[in-house]
This record gives structure tokens, C-alpha cells and sequence, in this order.
């Protein structure tokens, strides 16, 4: 199966009109509680000026402002990366390219939901992609600079499944819940391409190193210290209460590889953290 034709099938505006009756579904739901949104609040407003996780209360209008900053993040670093001339002709601007197509589509659609539901939705932060100068991935003259437009394409995807599971619970029982569920799926197909394409380039086999799913909390051959947190917690062997490896015949590496962990809004934050140039 030819990868870049099957991620072409998930580029489409039906996500933005499946929703329905969305003001009715964000107005039944609780109170927010994470701080950690709080405390990094001055880099997400609104086109009003006001921060835009301040304005609601509801833990579903919290977690879509959430996943619309990670669209921007990876919405603007692909476009970079495009542009850059950083990325090798042939496959690498193929993949990078049908990405972008879809971290844009994600972006529309989350505004457009957010919009329905009578919410302003946050503006595109100030993005700082050399992490305070750990990089310099557009950046010609860098050696380096492909390898760490995959790095940090791989750390953003795996971030971005993790954090869409993680918000899964806030959006149960509204109408966001599948198309969040959808894109999820889409996210962890960028990643395990993105794997592909880093251990093509470094010339590995796909050991547990580079697979194109996560071993452990193995960050993988290449991959700095700072996106460890990206992978901090998924070396979960329990699921519902029940260590599979006790129960099975399988060890810790093969079961933390059967399950994606989720990350809680934190550690979301404490993640993109430094890849945030807005200054309060």
C-alpha cells in the first residue's frame, strides 16, 4: 500500500460538517480544573485579547483550545519545513507535504468547532521551533537540519496521539468525540511514517529503537533529551487494573508496544513548553 495515497483518503472538509448542535452539547458540561493551562494562559488569546482558556469553563471547550494549539504547532512547523529547503526531493517532501494538507485540515476544523459552539478559539501562538536554540531545523547552512526536522516531526506526531487520548474522556458524550477520535488515528499514522523515514535516513533497521510505534519509554536512536517527556509513562504494562504481563506470555517490551499511554494537560504543556516564544 502506497502510504502518501493513504493518508490522502483523511485530508477532507467532512469533519467540519459532521458537527451538530455543538453550542446545545459544550453547555451541559463541568467545570475545568487543570492549572497547567492557567499557568501558560498569556501565550493563548484571542483575537479580543482575553486568554482564551480563561473564557470557559467546560472541560470539552478547554480540551479542543488544547488540540487547536497542537494543530498550530504542527500546522506551522510543516509549512516551515516545506519551505525551508531543508527536506530532500522525492519521498521525505511527499510525506512532509500530505502531513502538512492534513495538520491545516485539523487546524479548520477545530476553529470551526470551536466558532459553532459560540467560542472564540485561540490564536496562533508565537512558535520558538529552535527550542531557545537546541535547533535550527529550516536552516540550510545546519547539517543537521534534516535530521532534526525529523526529530522534531516524530516528537510533535507522538505527542499528538498521546494528547488526543488523553482529552478523550472530556469529550465523551458530545458530538467532537469521533472526529477527535479520528484525527488520534491520523496523528499516529504521521508518527509510524516519520519513524520510517528517520531510521531510513540514519541507515537502522527497525529495531525497538525505531519502530513505527513506541517501545517502552524508549525515545529512540537520535532522538535528544529534551522530547523524553514525549515518552515518559509508556512503559505501562497494567491496562484496566490487569498487569498483562503477569497474565500473558508476553514481556514488558512487547506489551508497552501494544498500547499508547495518554498524556494529561501538564505534561502537554510541559512538552511544548519550549517551543513557545510568546512572552507574557
Amino acid at each position: 500500500m502506497d502510504i502518501i495515497k493513504f493518508l490522502d483518503g483523511f485530508t477532507t472538509d467532512k469533519l467540519t460538517a459532521r458537527m451538530s448542535s455543538r453550542r446545545g452539547a459544550l453547555a451541559t458540561l463541568g467545570i475545568f480544573g487543570a492549572q497547567a493551562l492557567m499557568a501558560a494562559a498569556p501565550c493563548f488569546r484571542t483575537a479580543s485579547g482575553k486568554e482564551a482558556l480563561k473564557q470557559s469553563n467546560t472541560d470539552v471547550v478547554n480540551a479542543l483550545q488544547l488540540a487547536l494549539i497542537l494543530e498550530y504547532l504542527e500546522a506551522e512547523f510543516y509549512i516551515k519545513a516545506l519551505q525551508s529547503g531543508v527536506l530532500p526531493n522525492g519521498r521525505p517532501e511527499a510525506v512532509y507535504m500530505q502531513i502538512s494538507k492534513h495538520e491545516t485540515a485539523h487546524v479548520e476544523f477545530l476553529k470551526a468547532g470551536l466558532e459553532g459552539a459560540g467560542v472564540e478559539p485561540v490564536l496562533k501562538p508565537e512558535f520558538d521551533y529552535t527550542a531557545g536554540g537546541a535547533f535550527a531545523p529550516f536552516d540550510t547552512a545546519n547539517d543537521n537540519a534534516y535530521l532534526q526536522l525529523l526529530t522534531l516531526a516524530q516528537a510533535f506526531e507522538d505527542t499528538g496521539v498521546r494528547a488526543y487520548k488523553g482529552q478523550a474522556g472530556n469529550l465523551q458524550g458530545t458530538p467532537f468525540l469521533m472526529p477527535a477520535l479520528r484525527i488520534h488515528s491520523v496523528e499516529a499514522r504521521h508518527a509510524a511514517e516519520i519513524r520510517r523515514l528517520r531510521a531510513g535516513f540514519l541507515d537502522i533497521p527497525l529495531n525497538e529503537d525505531t519502530l513505527p510505534w513506541i517501545t517502552l519509554d524508549n525515545r529512540g536512536l537520535g532522538m535528544p533529551p529534551i522530547t523524553q517527556p514525549v515518552y515518559d509513562g509508556e512503559e505501562q504494562v497494567v491496562q484496566g487494573g490487569v498487569n498483562l504481563v503477569d497474565i500473558t506470555e508476553f514481556g514488558p517490551v512487547e506489551v508497552s508496544q501494544s498500547y499508547d499511554e495518554p498524556l494529561a494537560t501538564p505534561e502537554v504543556i510541559k512538552i511544548i513548553a519550549p517551543f513557545l516564544g510568546c512572552k507574557e
